[in-house]
C-alpha cells in the first residue's frame, strides 16, 4: 500500500509488524462538551497540541531528557498523518469531536512524531482529514473535495495561529503523509514569495513527494545549515523502487535526513543518532543507515537482532521514527543558523 498510516514500528522477537494497539484506555476525557460542525481554533480542545496545554507532543524518551532543553522563542506548526483508516467507515471526512479518533491521533503520531519537534513550542491542529481512501480512488472530484475540506480547516488554525500566538517567532512546518499534502498547498499560500517567507526556518515536509517545481521562491535545502528550505524524504529497503516512483522521474525534493543534505552518498548506520520505536521511553542508536536513490530514501538493513530477517520494503511508517534525534538536532542547527542570519 503506497501510504501506509499505522503510525509507528513495532518490534517482536526481533521483527517489525505492522500493530495497531488500542486506544481505548485514553478516551476517557476526550468528549466535548460543545460540540462544533467544523474546528474552533480558539478552544484549545481543537488543537492535538499546544504550548498552553498539556499533551502527548510534550513527551521526551528517557534517554534524551537529561540533554532536552526547551526553547520558547520559536514555533512547530505540524500536521499529522491520516488516522482515520478504518475501511469501514464510509464518512469523506472525519468528525473532529470523535473522542475514540482524537485519542488515536494524539497516541500515535502525536506522540510518535510530534514531539521530535517538540524542543519548540508545537501547535499541531485538529482537523478534518480526509480518509484513507481517497489516495485510491478513481472519483477524482470527491477526493479534492474530502482534501479541500481538511485543507480549509488547515488554513483556519494558521490563520489562528498567526493571529494569536506566533508573534513574530521563527516558525518551522512539520507534517508527515496527509499532513505533508497539506503543508505544500500551506506553504504555496502562506510563504512562497510572501512576507512570511521570511520567517520560515525550514519546512519538514516528509512523506510525500515534492515536485521541484511546486514552488516559486522556496528551494529544497542544499545542506544541513541552509533556512528557509524544505526538506523531504519518502524511506524504503535499498533496492526496491515502487512503480510510481519510477514515474515520477527522479524530479522530486528528496533529503537524506542522516546528512540534513540532498547528497546522494550512502551514510553508515553510525551516522543513525537515534530511532524511536514502539517503546517510547527506548533510543535505538546506530539503527539504519541510509542513502537517496532516485528520488526516494533507501535504507540499509536493520542493526538489530533479527534485522536480515525483516522483509518489509516501504517504510513509510517510520519516516520520522527511524531518524528522530537526527531530525532534532538538524532542526537545532537550522534554528542556530536563522538567529544567526539575522543577527
Amino acid at each position: 500500500m503506497r501510504f501506509q498510516l499505522i503510525l509507528f514500528i513495532a518490534i517482536a522477537n526481533g521483527a517489525f509488524f505492522s500493530c495497531t494497539p488500542s486506544y481505548t484506555k485514553y478516551v476517557s476525557g476526550y468528549e466535548h462538551p460543545t460540540i462544533a460542525a467544523k474546528p474552533d481554533y480558539s478552544d484549545q480542545y481543537y488543537w492535538a497540541a499546544h504550548p498552553d496545554k498539556k499533551d502527548p507532543s510534550d513527551s521526551v524518551p528517557e534517554p534524551l531528557r537529561e540533554s532536552w532543553q526547551f526553547d520558547t522563542t520559536a514555533d512547530v506548526f505540524f500536521l499529522h498523518p491520516t488516522t482515520l483508516t478504518d475501511p469501514g467507515d464510509q464518512k469523506a471526512n472525519a468528525d473532529v469531536n470523535d473522542a475514540a479518533l482524537n485519542a488515536k491521533t494524539d497516541y500515535s503520531t502525536i506522540l510518535y512524531q510530534a514531539s521530535a519537534f517538540n524542543h519548540y513550542r508545537l501547535f499541531a491542529p485538529r482537523y478534518r482529514q480526509a480518509h484513507l481512501r481517497w489516495y485510491f480512488t478513481t472519483d477524482t472530484a470527491a477526493a479534492m473535495a474530502a482534501f479541500d475540506t481538511a485543507y480549509d480547516d488547515i488554513a483556519a488554525a494558521f490563520r489562528y495561529y498567526l493571529d494569536h500566538y506566533n508573534h513574530g517567532r521563527p516558525i518551522i512546518i512539520a507534517s508527515h503523509s496527509q499532513g505533508s499534502t497539506h503543508a505544500q498547498r500551506l506553504l504555496r499560500e502562506f510563504f512562497d514569495g510572501k512576507p512570511l517567507q521570511q520567517q520560515l526556518v525550514a519546512a519538514y515536509v516528509i512523506g510525500m513527494y515534492i515536485p521541484a517545481n511546486r514552488f516559486v521562491s522556496l528551494k529544497a535545502c542544499s545542506d544541513s545549515t541552509a533556512t528557509g528550505c524544505i526538506l523531504g524524504w519518502r524511506t524504503y529497503k535499498r533496492g526496491y523502487l515502487p512503480e510510481f516512483v519510477v514515474k515520477e522521474g527522479n524530479t522530486g525534493i528528496i533529503t537524506n535526513p542522516l546528512s540534513g543534505a540532498p547528497s546522494p552518498g550512502p551514510l553508515p548506520h553510525t551516522a543513525n543518532l537515534g530511532s524511536v520505536l514502539t517503546k517510547f521511553n527506548e533510543v535505538h542508536t546506530g539503527l539504519a543507515g541510509a542513502e537517496i536513490h532516485e528520488g526516494v530514501l533507501w535504507i540499509d538493513r536493520l542493526h538489530m537482532t533479527g534485522g536480515r530477517l525483516i522483509k518489509r520494503k516501504n517504510f513509510h511508517v517510520g519516516d520520522i521514527n527511524l531518524f528522530y534525534v537526527n531530525i532534532q538536532r538538524d532542526l537545532n542547527e537550522r534554528v542556530r543558523q536563522f538567529r544567526s542570519s539575522k543577527l
